[in-house]
């Protein structure tokens, strides 16, 4: 579908080196790194807004390395919005029209198509100067869409949102490519890649380190930096009831704490939050449970513990307690952790 091949760049001090990804139809690809890294001048040589000092950009088999920009079938979207203040959200959203032979009644049944598909069908004839910063992304999304991308670039697209907005634009994305969109998504936070990707590569200086599924790379990191990097092993999909309880593979029940009453996503489990103990500990903790432990991992500055206890969690443990408690593979186990230490991602 995409595909790059070792794509490079010198710009100053900055260098991609032989960046190699492939997205397939269907995709959603999370680009993940530090800010500096590379990834918005990835999106930029894709979209045709940089030309790379070598290497090749494929799009559905065919190589666009050397397209204009309006002729490659991608859209990019970036985390400024990009609003025409002097228009109207419809005379925004079908800007795109204007360089194409569209009729009319064509143009406006898109519009009211993605206007509805993004939730902006109320603000059609509104100015652009008084949106919210949730609004001005849905009506940029729309722009975009209208053209119908075969891959859709975003670039930090939940980063100048307030939590409250991040929830609902995540579902709208994961709505957007359950629809047919390809889309390569780029963003520094891990929390993003596990509620929205089903794929991930991470990026450093300038290259590509660990690419894979998003469940590889969350749960077997290449190096100590991935692993320091993303930081989180523990996340699952989660069917939610009504009385705070999540339901893991379809057996496995946990108490957590969804005040935003979200009947289905993802949850995610610091391993620093969970308590590792011989025995069962009475505290305020409302989740407790004795498992096996499977591995035991050292790390720099501490242990990482791999415990079942019906599904897989990862524990991290100092040195002190691996030797007070004696923890060793294959023995039992209790672990512990609040409702309150589980984040729950719609």
């Amino acid at each position: 579908m995409l595909k790059l091949v070792d794509i490079s760049i010198k710009l100053g001090d900055f260098q991609l080196k032989d960046v190699n990804l492939e997205l397939n139809k269907g995709d959603y690809y999370v680009l993940l790194g530090k800010s500096g890294v590379g990834k918005t001048v990835l999106l930029e040589i894709i979209a045709g807004m940089i030309k790379q000092d070598s290497g090749t950009v494929y799009l559905n088999d065919e190589d666009i390395t050397n397209k204009k920009i309006h002729n490659r079938k991608v859209g990019i979207v970036f985390q400024d919005h990009s609003i025409f203040p002097h228009l109207t959200v419809k005379q925004n959203i079908a800007y795109s029209f204007k360089a194409k032979n569209i009729a009319k009644s064509e143009q406006e049944r898109l519009v009211n198509q993605y206007a509805e598909l993004t939730k902006v069908t109320h603000l059609l004839d509104r100015n652009t100067q008084k949106l919210s910063g949730g609004e001005l992304q849905r009506v940029a999304l729309a722009r975009m869409l209208v053209s119908k991308p075969d891959c859709l670039l975003l670039d930090e697209p939940l980063a100048s949102l307030d939590v409250q907005l991040q929830g609902g634009l995540r579902v709208l994305l994961r709505q957007i490519n359950q629809s047919g969109v390809t889309i390569l998504h780029v963003t520094h936070n891990y929390e993003e890649a596990i509620a929205l990707s089903n794929k991930v590569a991470v990026m450093h200086e300038g290259a590509i380190i660990q690419k894979g599924t998003t469940k590889d790379v969350f749960q077997k990191p290449f190096n100590e930096f991935v692993a320091n990097f993303t930081g989180i092993k523990n996340f699952f999909t989660a069917v939610f009831s009504p009385i705070n309880t999540a339901r893991i593979n379809g057996k496995f029940e946990i108490n957590v704490s969804n005040n935003e009453q979200i009947k289905r996503g993802k949850i995610i489990i610091r391993g620093e939050e969970i308590i590792l103990s011989n025995s069962k500990i009475e505290s305020s903790a409302t989740n407790n449970f004795k498992g096996v432990i499977k591995q035991i991992i050292p790390y720099m500055m501490n242990y990482e513990v791999i415990i079942d206890i019906g599904i897989e969690l990862s524990v991290v443990i100092s040195q002190s307690s691996l030797q007070r408690f004696n923890f060793q593979v294959g023995t039992e186990a209790w672990v512990s952790f609040k409702a309150t230490a589980i984040k729950v991602l719609a």
